[in-house]
């Protein structure tokens, strides 16, 4: 049974039969006059024309002379929530690797399972702050150069990311150097 077989109107099997409803089907005769590009019809009872339906370039609302991508402004909250999310991750992996070590001594039991959950929630806030705050760095510098420079190019990324090592690697000594004092 093809679809020009049946009349216009006439109810498909199914579900939609047993309960009343059913979608009507529609044979392709009564859409010969409708050019469809790519597009099932709607309905024939649909007074647009799908041509009117198909989008073949992505729209934007964006003001006057914006571009279509982010800017690194834009990108640096990603880089640093993501950067908090996976220090967060990392950490409390570590956290559960060093809480079992920790504890395996002890049997199963309600210390040894607050001793790992203190664990992990430790190092996970502790590598989430890091990493935040080298993605933190990194963005303030790859923003800072962007508008100093007036150019976006690789050059801003590799300074960005050249600065944030030594001052970060800098930091670290100066407390190293003062926790020995």
């Amino acid at each position: 049974m093809d679809n020009n077989s049946q009349g216009s109107g006439a109810m498909k099997g199914g579900l939609g039969g047993i309960f009343g409803g059913g979608a009507p089907e529609y044979s392709n005769t009564e859409l010969a006059g409708v050019p469809l590009t790519g597009m099932s019809p709607l309905s024939p009872y649909l007074n647009v024309d799908p041509r009117y339906l198909v989008q073949d370039t992505d729209e934007f609302i964006l003001p006057t002379g914006a571009n279509k991508t982010r800017g690194r402004f834009e990108l640096a909250f990603f880089t640093i929530g993501g950067s908090c999310m996976t220090g967060a991750a990392l950490g409390a992996v570590n956290g559960l690797r060093m809480g079992l070590k920790e504890t395996r001594d002890m049997a199963w039991s309600k210390p040894r399972n607050v001793q790992i959950l203190n664990m992990v929630t430790r190092q996970g806030a502790s590598w989430a702050n890091s990493l935040g705050s080298v993605a933190l760095l990194y963005s303030v510098f790859g923003v800072a150069i962007e508008k100093a420079r007036g150019a976006e190019d690789d050059i801003n990324t590799v300074a960005a990311g050249t600065l944030t090592g030594v001052l970060f690697k800098s930091a670290i000594e100066y407390f190293i150097t003062l926790c020995d004092n």
